[in-house]
């Protein structure tokens, strides 16, 4: 595995759980249908962009959140609420980041995205009742 790539997949690891790495992990390079964008995701994505200095975590995940909800990209949106969540974002800092996109992205870009937050958030608190 290359450098990138383990860095990628290890960032990923760190933000979003070890089994969900696994599964990341055993889809690149799988003859899975679309497995070649797991493989640029964290190569590039994760392993490079991510990693990068520069900025830190927390406002990277402000900034890829805000793009997701200007480009109404719900379900990825979901993700990133549990990856801001590991990078150390409150719960306040995403309502603001929220906020911030209604006048930017429009209001109905931000509902979209309110509902898509309040979904993770709820997903997450039932994971954690269930541990």
């Amino acid at each position: 595995m290359n450098d990138e790539r383990e860095r990628g997949v290890g960032f990923f690891g760190e933000v979003l759980g070890s089994d969900m790495a696994e599964g990341f992990r055993d889809h690149i390079g799988s003859d899975d249908f679309g497995a070649e964008c797991a493989t640029w995701s964290a190569d590039f994505a994760f392993g490079t962009v991510w990693t990068r200095p520069g900025l830190d975590r927390k406002m990277r995940s402000c900034v890829v959140m805000g793009m997701l909800m200007a480009l109404r990209q719900t379900e990825e949106l979901k993700y990133h609420v549990r990856i801001a969540l590991a990078n150390g974002l409150t719960i306040g800092e995403l309502q603001e980041v929220l906020y911030l996109s209604v006048p930017y992205a429009g209001f109905p870009a931000a509902n979209s995205a309110k509902q898509a937050m309040k979904a993770a958030l709820r997903e997450i608190e039932l994971e954690e009742k269930d541990t």
